[in-house]
């Protein structure tokens, strides 16, 4: 496995994220040497969604507010139906991702993670994948959506559902291994 000592990861959610979405690939990353904040809206911590009920609470390590993409050398975006939901309203959350999408940097989103990205309007002529009812929001952002466990474009790792997490966690190391990609032309 690919080493990311000396790598900074942010996770972006808000309340109501999927739990594994959030959980395995904060492992994967952690588990190849990176140093991972959770970074949200809320001050102090986030609840999880499991499924079909609340379950966990994590720590929050930075607000939003104070989050800068010069301190992070990727971003990771879970999914859970709530999270984006709520993340695409938050324009300091949209600002932070367009930032991210702009720089060139890795950005990992799974499931309904990829619904903040459309806010960026950054999408145009990306290949994306998602959860299959966002497919017709992306789509309309620009973006051409395939149905694959996961799909890599210029630095953006993308993936379906938990049972994709195995193959998107594996991506998103390599993505951050291999660091900046250059930024996708504005369009």
């Amino acid at each position: 496995m690919k080493s990311l000592q000396g790598k900074k990861v942010a996770i972006l959610t808000e309340t109501g994220f999927e739990e594994v979405e959030l959980t395995s690939p904060k492992q994967a990353l952690e588990e190849a040497g990176a140093e991972v904040h959770i970074i949200s809206p809320q001050k102090e911590t986030v609840k999880a969604w499991d499924h079909d009920h609340w379950s966990i609470e994590l720590k929050v390590d930075k607000n939003i507010d104070e989050a800068k993409v010069d301190d992070y050398d990727a971003l990771m975006l879970p999914g859970g139906v709530l999270n984006p939901d709520k993340l695409r309203t938050n324009a300091n959350a949209v600002s932070f991702v367009k930032d991210f999408v702009e720089s060139g940097k890795p950005v990992a989103a799974i499931c309904h993670g990829p619904q903040t990205l459309i806010e960026t309007g950054l999408l145009q002529g990306r290949t994306l994948t998602s959860y299959p009812s966002i497919k017709t929001d992306l789509e309309n952002a620009g973006s051409d959506w395939v149905d694959r466990e996961v799909v890599v474009d210029n630095g953006l790792v993308t993936s379906r559902s938990p049972k994709d997490l195995p193959a998107f966690n594996k991506k998103m190391i390599e993505e951050i291994h291999e660091g900046m990609h250059i930024p996708a032309p504005m369009h």
